[in-house]
């Protein structure tokens, strides 16, 4: 029977630490079935969810400890279980940029929340001398949902938190 893991590791920005870790993975016979990487100053976050028999997933989690320290990583597991994918049809790419000011990205977190809509793939950035700030958001909707609505709501937000946004449709799941 597969099994699934999700695997974390962070650590000092260093060339070679993602091909060891995805190198383990291999050697132990596990799957990368999705992965995700970003760097932020000087650290790195690499994310990975693994599938394999239970030998594979045992192996991995014994092995991993004695890797991590080696690299210097902090290290995360946590078994899960297989993604069931729903039945997501449009893909949107929500972008907002304006002055930095405290509780921006709170707010519209907090606006796909209350409408129950997942966020696929989150990025903001602060620049520091300008002191401005740009966030873009992947979300993906089921052919029920009104993007129209969702639109006009989200401009509205975008009004009262002062800042300039828009949501355009993404060329497929952009993740």
């Amino acid at each position: 029977m597969t099994q699934y893991l999700v695997l974390t590791a962070m650590g000092a920005d260093r060339t070679g630490a993602v091909s060891e870790l995805t190198k383990l993975a291999s050697e132990c016979g596990c799957n990368i079935v999705d992965s995700r990487m970003a760097i932020f100053g000087l650290e790195f976050t690499f994310i990975m969810l693994l599938n394999g028999n239970a030998r594979s997933i045992n192996q991995i989690e014994n092995r991993l400890p004695a890797i991590a320290h080696g690299l210097e990583l902090i290290t995360m597991m946590k078994r899960t279980s297989q993604y069931t994918p729903q039945d997501f049809t449009h893909h949107y790419q929500v972008e907002y940029a304006g002055i930095d000011q405290p509780g921006l990205l709170k707010a519209v977190t907090a606006f796909f929340a209350a409408r129950s809509i997942d966020i696929s793939s989150l990025k903001s950035e602060i620049s520091p001398d300008a002191k401005t700030m740009r966030a873009t958001i992947l979300i993906a909707l089921t052919q029920d949902s009104s993007i129209d609505e969702l639109e006009r709501n989200f401009l509205e937000l975008c009004q009262q938190i002062d800042v300039q946004g828009c949501i355009r449709k993404a060329n497929g799941n952009l993740l």
